[in-house]
C-alpha cells in the first residue's frame, strides 16, 4: 500500500507542477501584451514572455482593430518516473489588450 501511496503523491506533484507551468504562462501573455500595448517593438515583447514564461514555450502575437493578443502554451510531459503512461499536457494562456493611444499596430 505504501508504494501506491508514494506513487500518488508524486503524481499530484507532477500535477502542481502543471498548475505552476499554468500561472506562469498567463504571467508571460500578460507581459508581453502589456509590452506591445505600450508600443514596444515585437521581439522585446517576446523576450519578455520568454523571460517569464517555462522552458520551452512558444508565444504568438496577433494584432487586429486596435487590440493585441498574446498566446502563450508549453507542453508539461510528465515525469519518466511515473509508473503510469500519461500523455504530455499542453497548458496555454492569452492575453488580449488594446494598443495604447500613440502605439503602432503590431505587425
Amino acid at each position: 500500500m505504501l508504494p501506491m501511496i508514494a506513487v500518488f503523491a508524486l503524481a499530484l506533484l507532477w500535477v502542481l507542477s502543471i498548475g505552476i507551468a499554468k500561472v506562469e504562462t498567463v504571467d508571460a501573455a500578460r507581459d508581453a501584451a502589456r509590452s506591445l500595448a505600450r508600443g514596444d517593438d515585437p521581439s522585446v515583447a517576446r523576450a519578455h514572455a520568454l523571460a517569464t514564461a517555462p522552458a520551452g514555450a512558444d508565444v504568438t502575437v496577433a494584432s487586429s482593430q486596435g487590440e493585441v493578443t498574446v498566446t502563450v502554451s508549453v507542453s508539461s510531459a510528465p515525469p519518466g518516473w511515473l509508473l503510469v503512461q500519461l500523455p504530455a499536457v499542453t497548458v496555454s494562456s492569452t492575453a488580449t489588450t488594446p494598443l495604447e493611444s500613440g502605439a503602432d499596430a503590431v505587425p
